[in-house]
């Protein structure tokens, strides 16, 4: 499994092969039709950012009819590519409540949807064999925080906004924003039913629009509308965006693990970023991953596969030992931080949350309660704008005064140049990071510049063998089955490839993937689309993902 060096063969530079995001696609310059469905608010993507923005309106809009306002009637909807509320979503996720404690004011923990308190926290270097216990970095430090489901706190914060009026339209993607003179003014979703050539089906249902005064683009990592809409109003950041790729699996096991444990080195090479994790979800059953910065230099390098190998470490087999795997999922996370945030987020009639947005803070694991917080931001500053009856980009610019004043901003400036710091390299980085620690963040206190992650050179590196048990090592194909992935054969390919991929570039692709979406061909790269479990990470660096027929993908229970 491990991959062997170079042979003095070029490096790929992945932006070369990368086609360009088909902005024309996602951004349509044509008002709702005459049969759009009529909103206030809509919000594109039901995760935690969406939902507790939805919540949050719907409070403050009954509060204004309490008071004889007129916003008290307003409509809210919510649109979600999953089938059902919960399933594309995908984390660790140990969490941290006070987003919960601001969107339900006096509420118990005991009535919030966790699996347990975080009692104790361990943090590991490893080697192929062994294992020194490291004191936990305070970023890294648990207590008063929680594990929980991540698919279980969306669906509970679903029937949260259900009970508010809030429209949920779960099984309908955007595929694109509606856009007058400027203007967002709602949504297209994407039409299901057609065949692999993109005909029309026996179960065809033509696209959908909805009309909005404000949409909150919530769409998660490597949001397609989010990205189109800050490439055409040239919103930029200091740093470009970059991303990690996370494979998680749920592990049904014999014996209670007692604490949250992250691990650092072994089995990831010296020039990657990442490390693993597990957490107890209950007193059978163990969160297991494993994350890896996309800017890693191998081109070999297979996060689904390096997982499979930390299985065999004895630290990990230890906990796993007489359990069977019983969901698996993949996902990316954007891990730029502070640096990689749109200068504005907001735009007339538009504003973007979440992941979406870049909400995460590394060092600390966390970005479940960033995106909360946004959401909820984002709620207040439309209402506000709609309470004036504006909804331009001056109106709903309160969004970004609230976010920048916020704990996000804070924490993420706090830790703004921790994970670049690891760009010089693991050990170097290491140690600029802990300095980082112990000043604050005050040194280096001057910005370190990154590339975006297509932009990062990969050295052409040989794959080593890996042959999977089936027991505790599991195939793509195996991996892809436990994601209750139920993606029609004949749906149309969502992926955008060059038309020349060059072989090694095939492989990367094909490594990258832990769906197996890629396989290197003779005749050039064979995409099995139907596979994907839309983690976006060839969109990081490779094809675009672009969104497809409502309910197609993943369906997580669990994670």
């Amino acid at each position: 499994m491990t991959p062997t060096e170079p042979q003095g063969r070029p490096d790929i530079l992945p932006s070369m092969y990368q086609p360009d995001l088909p902005v024309d696609r996602f951004l349509v310059n044509e008002a709702p039709g005459d049969e759009a469905v009529p909103l206030d608010v809509l919000i594109v993507g039901g995760g935690p950012a969406g939902l507790a923005c939805a919540i949050e309106l719907a409070r403050l809009a009954r509060g204004d009819g309490e008071q004889g306002g007129e916003l008290g009637e307003m409509e809210i909807g919510v649109l979600e590519k999953a089938s059902s509320l919960g399933e594309h979503c995908l984390s660790g996720a140990v969490v941290n409540p006070s987003a919960f404690l601001e969107l339900f004011p006096g509420i118990s923990i005991d009535d919030l949807p966790f699996r347990g308190t975080v009692m104790a926290d361990s943090v590991y270097m490893l080697s192929e064999s062994g294992k020194r216990k490291l004191p936990t970095p305070p970023p890294m430090r648990n207590h008063g925080n929680h594990v929980a489901s991540i698919c279980e706190i969306v669906q509970w914060l679903g029937g949260k906004a259900e009970e508010s009026g809030v429209n949920v339209f779960t099984g309908f993607p955007a595929d694109a924003l509606l856009v007058q003179q400027g203007r967002v003014v709602g949504a297209r979703t994407v039409p299901a039913g057609l065949d692999r050539e993109g005909r029309p089906g026996s179960g065809f249902m033509p696209a959908m629009d909805l009309g909005a005064r404000v949409t909150v683009l919530a769409e998660g990592t490597r949001g397609p509308l989010s990205q189109a809409w800050l490439q055409a109003q040239a919103v930029g950041s200091p740093n470009p965006q970059i991303f990690a790729l996370g494979v998680k699996e749920l592990w049904q096991v014999e014996k209670p693990l007692d604490r949250v444990i992250h691990t650092l080195g072994w089995p990831l090479p010296r020039d990657a970023f990442g490390g693993s994790w597990m957490y107890p979800m209950g007193p059978d059953l163990v969160s297991l991953g494993l994350v890896v910065g996309l800017d890693y230099r191998q081109s070999s390098l297979d996060v689904h596969e390096l997982l499979q190998g930390l299985k065999g470490h004895p630290l990990v087999r230890e906990v796993l030992s007489g359990g069977e795997c019983v969901e698996w999922g993949a996902r990316t996370i954007p891990e730029g931080g502070f640096y990689a945030i749109p200068e504005r987020l907001h735009g007339d009639g538009v504003l973007i949350v979440g992941d979406s947005a870049g909400f995460v803070d590394v060092p600390s694991l966390k970005g479940i309660h960033y995106a909360m917080f946004s959401g909820i931001y984002a709620a207040r500053a439309t209402f506000q704008a709609l309470k004036a009856g504006e909804s331009d980009q001056a109106a709903l610019s309160a969004y970004d005064d609230m976010v920048r004043s916020s704990s996000i901003a804070r924490d993420l400036y706090r830790t703004r140049n921790m994970r670049s710091a690891f760009k010089s390299g693991f050990y170097r980085g290491g140690l600029r990071s802990a300095l980082s620690i112990v000043s604050g963040g005050r040194w280096p206190g001057k910005r370190i510049s990154v590339e975006e992650d297509a932009s990062e050179p990969k050295a052409v590196v040989q794959a080593g063998e890996f042959s999977p048990d089936g027991q505790y090592t599991l195939s793509k194909v195996d991996a892809v089955f436990r994601s209750g992935n139920a993606t029609r054969d004949d749906i149309p390919s969502h992926l955008i490839s060059s038309a020349e991929v060059p072989t090694e570039v095939q492989d990367l692709y094909e490594h990258m993937c832990p769906a197996g979406v890629y396989e290197t061909g003779e005749d050039g790269l064979v995409v099995n689309a139907p596979n994907c479990v839309d983690c976006k990470a060839t969109d990081v660096i490779g094809p675009r993902w672009t969104p497809r027929e409502g309910g197609s993908g993943p369906a997580y229970k669990r994670m």
